[in-house]
Formats: C-alpha cells, sequence, structure tokens
C-alpha cells in the first residue's frame, strides 16, 4: 500500500493517547478561572466602597487602642466586618455611624458573602453540570453522523450532509488535534479529541449507535485502520472514505467501507473536464456543491411513478438503486419502476430551501 506524507491524525496520535475525551459544543458560559477573577473583582470593589463608607464617617466610631480611626483602622475595619470576624476593638459608637452599618455596611456584607459563596459554588458544580450534559448527551444520541477529521474534505463533507438537513448535534467529529476540536466546538459540533484508529475513542463517539461514518483522514493506512475499528464497532453503519491513491481504494472497501473517494483523482477528472468544457465543469462542481443551484438526490419510488420508466418521471432521473445494484437512466435492465427502487436525480434547488420532490398527491414536499 501506498502511504503519502504524514498528516494530523498520524503525527499527534502519541501525543494525545491519553487526552481523549468529549467536548460539547461551547455554551456562552465563561471559564471557571475567568469567573473567578471577575467575582474577586467584585468582591474587592465591595470591600473599598465599604473602606470609603466608614473613612468618611470615622469620627462615628471608636477604636479601643488610641480612640480614633484613620484610614488604615476603616480597612481593617471594613475586612473583619464583611469577612464577620468582628473582634470588637472597632465599634460604631454615633447614632449615624450606627444607621450607616444598618443601611450600606450590612448589605454590603451580605453581597461579599454572596460573591465568595457563589464563586465556590460555581466552580465546585462545574464539573458536574458538564458530567450531566455529558450524560444526557449520549442518552438521547442515536443514528447520529460520526465525521474523522476535521480539515478541508472534512469540513466540505459536514457542510453537505448540513445542506441536504442534517442538524449539527446529530454530527459528532473526531480529531487527534485538541485546538482543532476546539474549534469544531466553538461551530456548535461535539468533538471527540483523540487518534480514531482505537477503539475506545470511537465509543467515545458513540460510533456503535451511528449511522454513518465519514472518513476524512488524510493519511490512506489512517483511513483503513479507521475503517476497520469503526466495522467492527458497527456492523450497519455506512461507511465513507477518501482516500489519496486510488490503488489503496480496494483495500479500503476490504476494511469495510461501503463507498471510497478517490481525492486527487476525482480533482484531477474535474481539472481535465473544466480544460476540455469549462461549462461542463461548472455543471459537475455545482452538483457537487448542495443547497443551490443543481443538486443530486436519492429519493424513493412514489406509487405515482411505480409503473413508468425513468424519463417519465418528473424528475431528471440519471440512475435507478434496485437492490443493490445502481443501474443507468436507460438500462434496458430498469424496464419500469418499481415501489421499491430508489431513484438518484436533478433538482434545481435555491439557496436556503429543501430539496422538494412530488407526491402522489401532486403537490411538492421537502424530501425526508
Amino acid at each position: 500500500m501506498k502511504l503519502p506524507g504524514q498528516d494530523a491524525m498520524a503525527r499527534d496520535a502519541d501525543e494525545h493517547l491519553v487526552t481523549h475525551r468529549v467536548k460539547l459544543p461551547h455554551r456562552v458560559v465563561e471559564r471557571p478561572l475567568l469567573q473567578v477573577a471577575k467575582r474577586l473583582s467584585m468582591a474587592l470593589v465591595v470591600l473599598l466602597v465599604t473602606v470609603f463608607i466608614v473613612y468618611l464617617d470615622r469620627d462615628g466610631y471608636g477604636d479601643n487602642s488610641d480612640g480614633s480611626v484613620d484610614f488604615l483602622d476603616a480597612f481593617y475595619y471594613a475586612t473583619v466586618t464583611l469577612s464577620t470576624t468582628g473582634y470588637g476593638d472597632i465599634v460604631p459608637v454615633s447614632d449615624s455611624a450606627r444607621l450607616i452599618n444598618i443601611l450600606a455596611v450590612t448589605p454590603l456584607r451580605v453581597a461579599f458573602l454572596i460573591i465568595l459563596v457563589g464563586t465556590t459554588l460555581e466552580v465546585l458544580t462545574e464539573r458536574t453540570r458538564e458530567e450531566w450534559r455529558l450524560n444526557r448527551w449520549r442518552s438521547s444520541l442515536r443514528e447520529h453522523t460520526v465525521v474523522v477529521g476535521f480539515g478541508t474534505k472534512g469540513r466540505s463533507a459536514i457542510q453537505t450532509v448540513i445542506a441536504s438537513g442534517l442538524s449539527k448535534d446529530q454530527i459528532v467529529i473526531v480529531d487527534p488535534n485538541e485546538k482543532v476540536i476546539d474549534a469544531a466546538a466553538a461551530e456548535g459540533f461535539v468533538g471527540v479529541v483523540g487518534d480514531a484508529t482505537r477503539s475506545d475513542v470511537l465509543l467515545r463517539a458513540e460510533v456503535q449507535k451511528a449511522r454513518r461514518i465519514i472518513i476524512a483522514t488524510q493519511r490512506d493506512d489512517t483511513a483503513v485502520l479507521v475503517a476497520l475499528t469503526g466495522r467492527q464497532l458497527n456492523r450497519g453503519a455506512n461507511i465513507v472514505a477518501a482516500v489519496r491513491e486510488e490503488e489503496n481504494a480496494p483495500l479500503l472497501r476490504q476494511s469495510g467501507a461501503d463507498a471510497v473517494i478517490t481525492s486527487a483523482s476525482a480533482a484531477g477528472r474535474l481539472l481535465g473536464l473544466s480544460v476540455l468544457s469549462p461549462s461542463a465543469g461548472t455543471v459537475m462542481e455545482d452538483l457537487i456543491q448542495q443547497g443551490s443551484g443543481l443538486d443530486l438526490v436519492e429519493r424513493p419510488v412514489i406509487k405515482a411513478e411505480v409503473g413508468k420508466t425513468p424519463r417519465e418521471t418528473g424528475d431528471l432521473v440519471v440512475s435507478v438503486l434496485r437492490g443493490h445494484r445502481l443501474l443507468g437512466y436507460d438500462d434496458p435492465a430498469i424496464g419500469t419502476l418499481q415501489l421499491t427502487d430508489r431513484v438518484i436525480t436533478i433538482i434545481h434547488n435555491k439557496p436556503g430551501t429543501a430539496p422538494v420532490r412530488p407526491t402522489a398527491a401532486g403537490p411538492e414536499r421537502p424530501l425526508p
């Protein structure tokens, strides 16, 4: 098997063997250290305000040591008061000082305590809350799509499946680079940091419950190992993989991939087609970009189309999927369409709208 140059999946494998973990999409919540810093700043402001209030009314306070209260004494009194220590060596003696303590210092003491207690509880419950979110995510995840590799190919694959109607919460990304997973989480995806050739990493991505697995690594040998591991964990998933060298495609199919895309050859064919016919190249580029212009869509045959030939349907049918056989629209073996068939059609889709198909009743409705 021909092995191209290293990529992030193989280069960082050893570095991240022990750090594989799930990262849920980022919530609009500040990091714990930032929260602590902000709360400490608030506590300091409360302390300074208390010092200022006591110092302004310092003549209403009595000090058991020298009888007078200076700025240091005011700071000392504010500190022991807000912390509820209260040694009693400095006390309010005038009516105004006692009234200020009731109306201003006591509320500030309560606010100070709330800030400190809130900070402690926030730090202590952060991990518990994250574990609860993770357990809830795992229990509700079903029929999702696992994408191995969040590089150029992985991102393009994700954009395509999202354009076809798949929501972000039904996509789990696996990559050994923690920064890449952080970027994916910031975009609203669930990410797993780790080497996808290891079964424990794929299990964290709940691959055993996945409906599809997209392998978009840069090394072909890595793709083969991921396909082998994924197929072992999930016999029924639809596995699609990309390889750089065409000679490695059969090996990847033997490893369990249902479909293999040769990225280098596909790009080369598109380049050649664009040279011979720029317009044909533009049409092909449009077809592989879901969500706008012309889209390739696979759908089931509806009752109104049963008994008709592919050319007699309302859509432009290019292929018919009958069982495990993919037949061209002009293949004599098709005869007429059957209810169990699936057709691959070309439709015109506007940006921001879901693909539609005709129903038996006549009007159109979005594709499932």
